[in-house]
């Protein structure tokens, strides 16, 4: 079953690894290791997010999007989407950019490191969102209850995900984005860099998720229908084509799941800049994160593992509000790539163990409850 599932990641991991060693010798087969390894620990979160939705399509639409949606949303996100960052922020086209970064990377470089402020704060904003729109959810499971139970009170409060953005982005822009920085010879506000990215990273994940809302709604819709006329088709004695419509409601879950897989990408390809600016080895490292995406996404859907720990999917927000945060300090300070790393995987593995502790703790619970039953029964016969 692993070997099955993972047998192309693996595949493609030894490919790359080979390929970055023939690029630039054992420094480059350094560097795309440990970017792998990042985007591994990076792409769970996205994995288990993108099961929670998948196990609910068939067979059919579970295969779409693990080909056709890969395709789309996480390789042209994370090796594409390097590319039109570094070509946005210095203002030139796509295919100069490739070329710079392919024939004259110094000054590619400090293009990249000019952008980084601006990179930080749109990606971070973005990410902040989904964790703090996750954590102010009321939810039947909860992990952190402690924090977890009174922030899902505060959350029903309108719009107080974005308040607390905005006010953590007037923060940073005030505290870690105060000082000037030079670009092309002038003096450029890296605050005022840092607002407007932040704002439109805001911007972008409120896009996304009327979209993401408006697929989930269409889908809530074609279920009721179909079932109002499973109702109406059994009192009639009518076959109702039940195909075309299950085929329309996992259609717009597949357009949901493509818009929320394409948003998750965001955090790998910001990421990667922590760790290089060679967009030969960035493609390397991150398209072996993507192969893992779907291998990890195919392994949850197939073995129910969503279903037997449940504090999974919260340890991954927590990962990425944490990354959030990493990436808003690093506008001013360096912040080393193993730590960004470590600090996903280590609360990705608590959120595990602590799913393990309750799966047996239940397990002893209903031990005892079934000990208790049969030795009332042997009391009653006696």
């Amino acid at each position: 079953m692993l070997l099955k599932t993972f047998g192309w990641s693996f595949a493609i991991t030894a490919l790359g690894l080979v390929a970055a060693a023939f690029y630039g010798g054992w420094t480059a087969f350094g560097i795309v290791a440990i970017l792998a390894v990042l985007e591994i620990s990076l792409s769970f979160d996205n994995a288990v997010v993108n099961a929670g939705i998948l196990k609910k399509m068939n067979a059919f639409w579970q295969k779409i999007f693990l080909t056709v949606g890969v395709l789309i949303a996480v390789f042209g996100m994370r090796l594409v989407f390097p590319v039109v960052i570094v070509a946005i922020s210095a203002k030139i086209g796509p295919i100069e950019a490739v070329d710079l970064a392919l024939n004259n990377k110094d000054h590619y470089q400090e293009l990249v490191t000019d952008a980084h402020p601006a990179i930080a704060a749109f990606g971070g904003m973005f990410l902040l969102m989904i964790f703090l729109d996750f954590i102010f959810e009321d939810r039947d499971v909860q992990w952190l209850r402690w924090i977890e139970r009174p922030l899902a009170k505060l959350g029903k409060v309108d719009m107080l995900s974005v308040c607390i953005a905005l006010v953590v982005l007037l923060i940073t822009a005030f505290t870690f984005a105060t000082h000037a920085h030079q670009h092309g010879g002038a003096h450029v506000d890296k605050a005022q860099t840092v607002l407007i990215s932040g704002i439109a990273g805001l911007i972008t994940y409120m896009i996304v998720g009327g979209l993401s809302g408006y697929f989930e709604d269409k889908l809530e819709e074609e279920e009721e229908r179909e079932h109002e006329e499973e109702e109406e088709a059994e009192r009639t004695g009518k076959k109702k084509p039940a195909i075309v419509l299950a085929g329309q409601a996992a259609f717009f879950m597949f357009l949901y799941l493509e818009v929320l897989d394409a948003s998750f990408s965001f955090d790998g390809v910001i990421g990667a800049f922590a760790i290089t600016n060679d967009i030969v080895l960035m493609a390397l490292g991150l398209g072996i994160g993507a192969m893992y995406v779907r291998s990890l996404t195919v392994y949850l859907v197939r073995q129910g593992t969503l279903d037997d720990y449940v504090y999974l999917e919260h340890g991954a927000h927590y990962a990425i509000g944490a990354l959030a945060v990493i990436l808003m300090v690093t506008i001013q300070y360096e912040i080393h790539e193993v730590i960004t790393g470590l600090v996903g995987v280590l609360l990705i593995a608590w959120s595990f163990w602590s799913s393990v502790r309750r799966n047996r703790a239940l397990a002893a619970a209903e031990g005892k409850g079934e000990a208790s039953d049969e030795k009332a029964e042997v009391s009653s016969g006696v």
